[in-house]
C-alpha cells in the first residue's frame, strides 16, 4: 500500500454539496450551499475543480462530468452533534462531538456580562447577534467615543469582541479576549470560541484588521495533530487551524489574511522539505459570503480558489497526498444567517492516479484523520475509518 510524505489537507470552509441526510433536525432541509450558488450565478467556472471531479460527486450546474476524474471522490456525512467550525474540524482530526457548543440569539446573560465588565474595568455596548462589519458602524463612533467594548455573537457560538486599535491597543484587546475566554469556557456556558475583531478608520469609513485573533476551547481529546507532534512529525497549520485546535498538535503556525493569502502560503509551503501534514482553512467562503448570504461573493470566491489550483497541482511531488474538502454548509441562500448541515465534498488527489474512481460515502469526517494516521503509521483515532488502501492507484 502506497503511503506518503507529505499531506497537504484544505478544508474549503462551509462549501456543502447538498444536505445531509439528518438536516431536517437542524432545520436545514434543503440546504445546498454550491448549488444554490451555481443556480445564482448561473453556472460556475471552476475547470479545475471539474477536472478532479467535483461534478462527479454530483452535478454542479456550470461544471460538467468529466469521464476521466483527476482525483478520487464522494461525499462526507458528520457525525457529531454540530454545523459549527470547531465541530466540524476537530472531527476531521478523529473526534467524536455528542454536545452542540451554545449559541446566543439573545445576546449573553447580564451576569457573564458584568463579569467581563469588571475583570477589564470597560463598559460592554452591543451584546447581540450582529454582522461585524455593521455592528462597528453602528457602534463604532459610540466606542470611540466611550471606550467601551463592542461585544456581540452571531448564529455561531462565538463572543466577538470589536475594538478601535487607536482606543484599545492590540495587546489590550488580545488580554481582554483571554479573560472573556476563562469566564466562557465551562459547561455553564460553553462558547467555542472567542474572537478579538480590532478595526481602524474614522466614522462610515471604519474597516477591520487582519488582527483578528480566535480564543478556541481546547478539543476535548486527543487529535491526530497531537499523535503526528508526539511522533517527531511536522504538523504545518495555515490560516485559523491553530486557534480552532488552541495550538494542539501543531509545530508551526503561519497566520494568514484572506483566502488568496491562504493559498499563497500553502504554494510557498511547498518548497519547503517537511515530513507530515500541512492543513489549510479558507475561511472567506464562510465569513466574508456565507453568513452574510452573498452568493454571488461566494460564488467569485470559489471561482477564484479554483484558478489557484494548478499552482498546487503542478507543486505535488511524487510521494504528496492532497485532500481537499470542508467542514460544514453555510448555504448563502438559506434561512438566516447560521451553518447548514450538508454534506461535504471529498477529493483525494495524487500523482499516481491514472483515472479516480468514486469512493464509499464516508460516515464521518473522522475518515481523514485515520487515514492520515495509518499513512504515518501512528496511534489510531477511536473514530472514523481509513481509506488510503482505496486510495493506492
Amino acid at each position: 500500500m502506497k503511503t506518503f510524505k507529505r499531506t497537504f489537507l484544505i478544508v474549503m470552509d462551509s462549501v456543502g454539496i447538498g444536505e445531509a441526510p439528518d438536516a431536517e433536525q437542524f432545520n436545514d432541509k434543503g440546504a445546498d450551499t454550491l448549488g444554490h450558488i451555481a443556480e445564482r450565478m448561473n453556472g460556475l467556472h471552476m475547470p479545475n475543480m471539474r477536472k478532479l471531479g467535483l461534478s462527479n460527486i454530483r452535478e454542479i450546474q456550470g461544471i460538467d462530468k468529466t469521464n476521466q476524474p483527476g482525483a478520487h471522490y464522494t461525499t462526507m456525512q458528520e457525525a457529531s452533534n454540530g454545523k459549527d467550525t470547531m465541530t466540524g474540524h476537530w472531527e476531521i482530526m478523529g473526534l467524536y462531538i455528542d454536545k452542540p457548543f451554545r449559541t446566543f440569539p439573545d445576546g449573553f446573560p447580564a451576569e457573564l456580562i458584568q463579569q467581563l465588565e469588571e475583570k477589564t474595568g470597560r463598559k460592554v455596548i452591543g451584546n447581540k447577534p450582529a454582522s461585524g462589519t455593521e455592528i462597528i458602524k453602528e457602534l463604532g463612533e459610540q466606542h470611540m467615543e466611550t471606550g467601551a467594548l463592542i461585544v456581540y455573537t452571531s448564529a455561531d457560538s462565538v463572543l466577538q469582541i470589536a475594538a478601535h486599535e487607536k482606543v484599545v491597543s492590540i495587546d489590550e484587546l488580545y488580554e481582554i479576549c483571554e479573560i472573556a475566554r476563562e469566564l466562557t469556557k465551562d459547561e455553564k456556558y460553553m462558547v467555542g470560541r472567542v474572537i478579538a475583531r480590532p478595526f481602524v478608520g474614522e466614522p462610515g469609513a471604519f474597516e477591520r484588521t487582519s488582527n483578528r485573533h480566535d480564543y478556541a476551547l481546547k478539543p476535548f481529546g486527543r487529535t491526530v495533530m497531537n499523535e503526528l507532534k508526539d511522533q517527531n512529525y511536522d504538523v504545518i497549520a495555515l490560516g485559523k487551524i491553530s486557534d480552532i485546535y488552541d495550538g494542539e498538535g501543531v509545530t508551526k503556525a503561519i497566520r494568514t489574511k484572506d483566502n488568496m493569502d491562504g493559498m499563497d502560503k500553502l504554494v510557498e509551503s511547498m518548497d519547503e522539505d517537511f515530513h507530515g501534514l500541512n492543513f489549510l482553512n479558507l475561511v472567506d467562503f464562510d465569513a466574508k459570503y456565507g453568513h452574510r448570504r452573498d452568493p454571488e461573493g461566494y460564488g467569485e470566491a470559489l471561482q477564484a480558489f479554483d484558478k489557484r489550483l494548478p499552482e498546487v497541482l503542478n507543486k505535488l511531488q511524487d510521494d504528496d497526498l492532497l485532500i481537499i474538502t470542508a467542514d460544514h454548509g453555510n448555504d448563502p441562500v438559506h434561512h438566516g444567517t447560521d451553518h447548514t448541515r450538508e454534506v461535504v465534498p471529498l477529493l483525494v488527489y495524487h500523482n499516481h492516479i491514472e483515472q479516480g474512481k468514486e469512493l464509499p460515502v464516508r460516515k464521518t469526517f473522522a475518515d481523514i484523520g485515520a487515514t492520515v494516521a495509518e499513512n504515518y503509521q501512528i496511534k489510531m483515532p477511536k473514530h472514523g475509518e481509513s481509506f488510503l488502501k482505496d486510495i493506492d492507484e
